[in-house]
């Protein structure tokens, strides 16, 4: 007689290290716009995950909810098993524009979280040596080895965003917020940061989100795209990049990759024309 086959082992889930749950988003002096509706995602730890949508959509309100910057009308968002409810310490972000303080050298940039960030800012008079080190280390890994004292005026666009990735990351976040960072960036330059940021992450493994423009770049970085409708804004779409890591230059000609990017331009299309 057939022995009864035992049914398989249920293969446990991780829980979601971001979690938004059905957040939506009132903004302006009278309340009266509607930035978010009714938006679901979540991310898992040390995921990459680019966000990307039609101009005005709410990328960057997403943001601002996960940091807790701004705190939903209704919804949601947990970090890390714990609902968002100020400002969190865990992050770091990176923006368009540098916003390196023009009177401060590169290594007195990068410092500038430790002096603010607890625990770091009540250890800094007794650990600036250590944490000088860490500085300079992480410059070396985005190749700025030698320009510790140079000033923002004395540093190209591209060596500037690479000081503020470098700023993002010293002390240590779980979670890597970026709006935009290399959108102002030329072509080659750009390229040459994405390489950069993907080394990075490699190593480190912090959850990342990404808010782009660029459909080539999300498909480049992220192991998970969501494409967000117009206004109010909300996840109508979610791809997983399944390319292999390391990618390089010679992926973003491969027919997965373009078949990726003509996918989410089909949808950022539909999301562009449906209410």
């Amino acid at each position: 007689m057939t022995e009864p086959v035992a049914p398989p082992e249920s293969i446990a889930v991780p829980p979601a290290f971001v979690s938004v749950e059905n957040a939506s988003l009132y903004y302006g002096a009278d309340s009266d716009v509607l930035a978010l509706q009714d938006t679901s995602f979540s991310i898992a730890r040390g995921e990459f995950v680019a966000v990307v949508g039609p101009s005005g959509c709410g990328k960057s309100t997403l943001l601002k909810l996960i940091s807790g910057l701004s705190l939903p009308t209704a919804g949601r968002v947990i970090v890390d098993g714990q609902e968002v409810r100020k400002p969190l310490k865990n992050i770091g972000m990176a923006f368009q524009n540098p916003a390196l303080l023009p009177w401060r050298t590169t290594i007195d940039n990068l410092l500038l979280p430790l002096q603010v960030v607890r625990p770091h800012r009540h250890e800094f008079g007794r650990k600036r040596r250590q944490y000088v080190d860490h500085a300079r280390a992480l410059l070396a890994k985005v190749g700025l080895e030698g320009v510790d004292d140079r000033f923002p005026w004395q540093l190209s666009g591209g060596m500037q965003q690479r000081v503020s990735l470098c700023r993002s990351l010293i002390h240590d976040p779980q979670i890597l917020l970026l709006d935009e960072p290399f959108g102002a960036l030329d072509a080659f330059t750009r390229e040459e940061l994405w390489d950069t940021l993907q080394a990075l992450w490699e190593e480190q493994k912090f959850t990342v989100l990404l808010v782009t423009h660029d459909l080539t770049e999300a498909v480049y970085l992220a192991d998970k795209v969501l494409v967000m409708s117009r206004r109010p804004g909300r996840v109508t779409y979610s791809a997983k990049i399944d390319l292999p890591r390391p990618r390089n230059e010679d992926t973003r000609f491969t027919p997965a990759f373009v078949e990726h990017v003509r996918d989410l331009r089909r949808h950022i299309g539909h999301a562009r024309s449906t209410p």
